[in-house]
């Protein structure tokens, strides 16, 4: 069920609203949302939260009980709120699908639309695509680490709050976990729930085989049993053999049995245990870890040869402990004028926080026979490229540095796509797991030096020769201006 989020917004979103409204001045605008820093010092970031996005925009107006709190405040004017009462979004987004590969500086989302509407929607939206991007992110991460072997989101009762529990394990499964722990989750996006048990069952029987014993009787296709509660190899893992041994002399082995270890050194205990069940027959036993785990330490315990081949991962994905905020942001680039859109550019001294200004779209540039990604291309809306023709790529700042790609060689892609067209929705959300299916062949476009967790390859991000001119003189022209201001020459 969707929730009216109108509220959920800055204030001061409001108060410029009333400011454009007092001075009859609404002309329409663009705004991108980017970021500038890929998360977790990595290569790369995996677009997520759009399906969210949409049901804000759906749902956008001001209720009564909304128009009351705002008159309340006794900081707007009857004039603005009637106006409010009667608000909805009549502009365009656009926007790059769920599940995508993306990269620092490049617009994930553009609002086309009068300001009073593209301002109220800032904060939203950047509430919500920060978050999921981030734990896709961390959760893409983790998968790679894991090498193809299974890995659960476990991280509800560690995350800040439900909503980020919820959509946080949407995201996870987005970018490669195989399900969730969370059912409120797997129930509202029709996802796989997984769990084993806690160490308080085993605790709450006589002893550790009864709850064992127990547990396989309840679930017999399914039976992973924890087994580091009172002593992994001396207790745990025989008492889990012996339920096995039972098992399979009953005729009933379960179609998927194993182990999980929470606790000690899991590359030692992992082989341990190994050696232990192949012994007795049972080489095709699971063994799942979980444990405070994250990529880092399961890349480790990957390359220490550790016989784990299920991964259960909380905490640290759940709330990217290592880089808790996706940094995204939302910057005016073009006011319209008639038919043109006029381009508009921040300034700073920090190169990387100078916006790109204009009316822009990215496209993809692939290599044409591996299909890994050449390099991202930022240009104006209306500029148009053929693959039959030779491409000139550069980097924006150090422009000496240049990419000539020959006809043939390489095929293009744009990459934000129409979500909202003069205010009605004109894209329909995949599911969850068909999402998590193209990000899976998304990231196989991605080279391994891009992958790697340690002074990854940066994919270039780069701008056409036109919007990097423009840029540029928008950039000279200000400088002038701030010259003449002071003084300086």
């Amino acid at each position: 069920m969707s929730t009216n989020l109108t509220l959920l917004t800055d204030f001061y979103e409001l108060t410029m609203m009333q400011g454009y409204f007092k001075n009859n001045t609404n002309p329409t605008v663009v705004f991108d949302m980017f970021y500038r820093v890929n998360p977790n010092d990595g290569g790369y970031a995996i677009c997520c939260g759009l399906e969210q996005l949409i049901d804000y925009i759906k749902e956008l107006h001001f209720s009564y009980e909304d128009i009351e709190y705002l008159r309340d405040l006794k900081i707007f004017d009857e004039d603005f709120l009637n106006y409010l009462a009667g608000f909805h979004f009549s502009g365009d987004i656009y926007a790059i699908p769920e599940g995508s590969i993306v990269f620092p500086m490049e617009p994930l989302v553009k609002v086309v639309a009068p300001i009073m509407e593209a301002q109220l929607v800032e904060t939203a939206i950047l509430c919500i695509m920060n978050h999921q991007s981030l734990i896709a992110t961390k959760a893409a991460r983790v998968c790679h680490a894991a090498r193809g072997d299974g890995v659960m989101e476990f991280g509800l009762r560690r995350a800040q709050g439900p909503d980020a529990a919820t959509l946080g394990a949407r995201a996870a499964v987005i970018a490669g976990c195989i399900g969730t722990s969370n059912v409120l989750c797997a129930k509202k996006f029709n996802l796989p729930a997984l769990g084993t048990h806690a160490h308080s069952w085993i605790m709450s029987f006589p002893d550790e085989l009864t709850a064992f014993r127990k547990y396989a009787e309840l679930y017999p296709n399914n039976t992973t049993l924890l087994v580091d509660t009172y002593d992994t190899l001396r207790s745990g893992i025989p008492n889990a053999i012996k339920v096995f041994t039972e098992l399979r002399e009953a005729g009933h082995m379960p179609s998927m049995y194993g182990i999980r270890l929470d606790s000690g050194d899991l590359s030692y205990l992992s082989k341990k245990a190994r050696i232990m069940l192949d012994d007795a027959g049972f080489s095709d036993a699971v063994i799942c870890a979980s444990s405070d785990l994250d990529e880092y330490l399961i890349d480790s315990l990957k390359t220490q040869g550790a016989a784990i081949n299920s991964w259960g991962v909380g905490t640290n994905l759940i709330t990217s402990k290592d880089h808790p905020a996706f940094g995204g942001v939302y910057k005016l680039a073009a006011i319209k004028d008639g038919d043109t859109f006029i381009p508009r550019i921040k300034l700073s001294e920090n190169q990387w926080k100078i916006t790109n200004p204009g009316n822009k779209t990215v496209y993809r540039i692939y290599h044409k026979d591996s299909g890994k990604i050449h390099a991202d291309l930022i240009c104006l809306a209306d500029e148009v490229f053929d693959e039959n023709e030779p491409l000139l790529l550069f980097d924006p700042i150090n422009t000496w540095k240049k990419l000539l790609l020959e006809p043939g060689t390489y095929t293009i892609r744009e990459m934000l796509v129409p979500i909202f067209q003069n205010g009605t929705c004109v894209y329909d959300s995949p599911d969850v797991m068909d999402i998590r299916d193209y990000c899976k062949k998304e990231q196989a476009t991605l080279w391994e030096e891009t992958k790697r967790f340690v002074n990854p390859h940066n994919v270039y991000v780069d701008l056409s020769e036109k919007l990097w001119k423009i840029k540029n003189e928008l950039l000279a022209s200000y400088s002038s201006s701030a010259a003449v201001n002071t003084g300086k020459k």
